[in-house]
């Protein structure tokens, strides 16, 4: 959790910045961390990062394109040197909120924020620390999306059972409640949702800065059409990449290791959901695209694994939680990964 010192310097910046720019991680917990704080600010833009590993300095031309005065980045591991040159370089502040393990030396401008470095082992998503920032309850709602998303129930989502009954499930599991409920499918509306054209991903932040309940969301209208039609579209190219998945997993021991190409990127979304449904295995989801792969590993204390599996490979990089990593390695290293891999999970 942040500190109510750490609070009350975040809410300072807030009221600071005029034109303020939010980056946030392309994820569930990303978006609702954005649209926990624009709700409550009611100014400022929003820009999903789809950059990997980092925030690189493509997306400071946004800052400039928008005349930001204050850059918030939430959720996001890393962020390039040369971003941190140009922030340094206009002399605009950067408000850092994050709870990833710390990669890396911060500059002294950055006003940074992780409740790892004041020793929080809960590792709550950064939608939670938004919401100890806001205390809005109307957006209790998007609170919860945010925090199931990224596997994490927070304690108020008992609270939030007493407001929505017809959305929620009792369950102590944050997966239960995203899978097998109303409001798990808003989350996985807006996780598909994410992976539109911009001009659809902008309309569709627009609408999600303005709607009241999370009723607006789930009944299709004129304003969120585009948003229902890509979840519809894109639930069934899921579906049968899940089935495949569930095939493979039949044949396998202790790991699963699926891979897959195409035009769409769902290699997070399905390994959350194939250690759901297969908590004892270790998932690998591989998504070919051109000369690398993108790949998203589950499993318990899996961390160290995957980034000895890396070590040595040309230009392959990775990093996340202790449980839930990601990683990208050149198509050429990827059954030297998967050897590796193997071996030290044997």
């Amino acid at each position: 959790m942040l500190t109510e010192g750490q609070i009350k310097e975040i809410k300072e910046h807030l009221e600071k910045a005029q034109n303020p720019l939010f980056f946030f991680d392309n994820d569930g917990d990303g978006l609702c961390s954005f649209l926990s704080l624009r709700r409550y600010l009611k100014k400022g833009k929003g820009v999903a990062i789809k950059s990997f590993p980092d925030l690189d300095a493509s997306y400071f031309r946004k800052v400039q394109e928008l005349n930001a005065d204050y850059i918030f980045v939430l959720d996001k591991p890393i962020i390039s040197d040369e971003f941190f040159k140009k922030v340094e370089q206009h002399n605009i502040p950067l408000v850092w909120i994050d709870h990833h393990e710390v990669k890396a030396e911060i500059p002294e401008f950055v006003y940074y924020y992780n409740p790892v470095l004041n020793k929080d082992k809960n590792n709550e998503p950064v939608t939670y620390l938004c919401y100890q920032i806001t205390r809005n309850k109307e957006d209790l709602w998007v609170s919860v999306v945010g925090c199931i998303s990224d596997k994490f129930l927070p304690d108020f989502y008992h609270e939030f059972e007493k407001l929505y009954p017809d959305l929620s499930i009792k369950s102590n599991d944050a997966f239960d409640v995203f899978y097998k409920s109303p409001i798990g499918k808003i989350g996985k509306m807006f996780s598909f949702g994410l992976k539109d054209s911009t001009t659809n991903v902008i309309n569709m932040l627009k609408f999600l800065m303005q709607v009241k309940t999370p009723y607006e969301v789930l009944e299709e209208n004129s304003k969120n059409h585009s948003m229902h039609y890509r979840y519809e579209q894109i639930t069934l190219k899921y579906q049968k990449l899940l089935k495949k998945a569930e095939e493979t997993a039949k044949n396998s021991k202790k790991l699963l290791f699926f891979q897959y190409g195409g035009d769409l990127s769902m290699s997070a979304d399905l390994a959350n959901e194939l250690s759901y449904l297969f908590p004892s295995k270790v998932i690998v989801v591989v998504y070919i695209i051109g000369a690398k792969a993108n790949v998203s590993v589950r499993g318990k204390k899996i961390r160290e694994i995957v980034l000895k599996s890396i070590e040595g490979l040309d230009n392959a990089t990775g990093g996340g939680h202790e449980d839930a990593v990601g990683a990208q390695v050149k198509i050429e290293d990827l059954e030297k990964f998967r050897e590796r891999l193997v071996k030290l999970i044997d």
